[in-house]
């Protein structure tokens, strides 16, 4: 096996533990790129050659990897768990208050503390809109509020 391919490989598989190691894509071009070069090693091409197609592996998979990337950031985000109470309607079971900082709204089959996000008070029945969730507690509104 010529120098270079072992080179080649040596770096190939550095780059593939480094890619491990991280969240993020961070080599995974440059280890395609090496894998060319290997491969242009194996067939007897010079180091330039595969210097040529190292650099152009790696440079021409920074737009695909973005356009993969784009489609799936583009593709809707499912809420799960607590996520994904907001924006349902809900039912105040405590007065809403938060001057004296009480309340409960029963969303979804269940029991959550509740603050109002606009104005102060909702009383016991009265249909509310989660807003948001901060920490464990529910920002809600009055639901015939954004019916307006």
């Amino acid at each position: 096996m010529p120098a270079e391919a072992i080179f080649w490989s040596v770096l190939f598989v550095l780059l593939l533990a480094v890619e491990m190691m991280t969240t993020q894509l961070v080599s995974v071009w440059f280890a395609a790129g090496s894998l060319a070069a290997f491969i242009a090693a194996i067939c007897g091409g010079s180091f330039t050659v595969q210097l040529i197609l190292f650099v152009i592996v790696s440079v021409a998979l920074l737009p695909v990897a973005r356009i993969i990337w784009k489609k799936r950031k583009l593709s809707p985000t499912v809420k799960t768990n607590a996520d994904s109470v907001i924006g349902m309607i809900g039912v105040v079971t405590e007065d809403v208050d938060n001057l004296k900082e009480t309340g409960r709204v029963k969303v979804n089959g269940l029991s959550w503390s509740a603050r109002m996000e606009t104005g102060n008070f909702a009383a016991v029945g009265t249909a509310v809109r989660i807003c948001r969730i901060d920490g464990v507690k529910l920002l809600v509104e009055p639901a015939e509020q954004e019916e307006k």
